[in-house]
């Protein structure tokens, strides 16, 4: 297996094609706003344990929700209807993405302090992004992003109560899908996405996609 080593000094990535079965495609180099955004724009994201070394990801397959087509179940639009459910953004950007942290620690998490210092410095320059829902005046879930041009790229999400995610979800792609947004990227599939809609697309689908979402950024 190929390694590509980045360097701190230069900002710059190998060709995402050349990333291995699995998505792996470099490690090193660093977490600045430069790199991040250079990684996104071009379908990669880091993804690591804490304490390890920088690991960049580009999966060839995608696994994508569209805003206009999430799924809403049954039982969940019988939760929507029965509660007062408000949506609110970058309410808290450290404290969505701390909880979202929380949430995972005790199964494993890939977010440690580099990660939550490097993603608070991207939405201090505007393009990391939080959205909260409250359940009848209370705090039900969130979760946290990275949004460019018309595309978002989804990187965490929790629940406070039952539903707590799901509806943020629900509610922030309402919101997306208004901005013109043409995506979600999941990076990689789960069954809760998978239930709300989420499906694969070829790797040159999701470079179209990127492309024509990226054209005026």
């Amino acid at each position: 297996m190929t390694v590509f080593w980045l360097k701190k000094r230069e900002i710059s990535f190998p060709d995402p094609e050349l990333a291995n079965e699995d998505g792996f495609l470099a490690a090193g180099g660093d977490l600045r706003v430069e790199r991040l955004l250079l990684a996104y724009k071009n379908g990669i994201f880091p993804w690591y344990n804490p304490g390890e070394v920088i690991q960049w990801w580009c999966p060839k397959e995608r696994y994508l929700l569209f805003p206009g087509k999430i799924h809403v179940s049954r039982s969940m639009k019988k939760y929507m209807k029965k509660h007062e459910l408000k949506l609110t953004v970058n309410r808290d950007f450290r404290d969505t993405m701390h909880r979202c942290r929380m949430k995972r620690e005790e199964e494993g998490t890939w977010i440690g302090n580099d990660m939550e210092q490097a993603y608070y410095a991207l939405h201090k320059a505007g393009y990391a992004v939080s959205a909260e829902v409250w359940e009848d005046g209370e705090l039900a879930g969130g979760l946290y992003g990275v949004s460019i041009g018309a595309c978002f790229f989804g990187e965490s999400m929790y629940s406070e109560k039952e539903n707590g995610s799901k509806a943020a979800l629900i509610l922030f792609s309402e919101q997306l899908l208004e901005q013109g947004v043409l995506f979600i990227d999941c990076q990689f599939h789960t069954n809760h996405l998978e239930r709300m809609g989420g499906q694969y697309v070829s790797w040159e689908e999701y470079k179209r996609l990127l492309q024509s979402g990226l054209k005026n950024n």
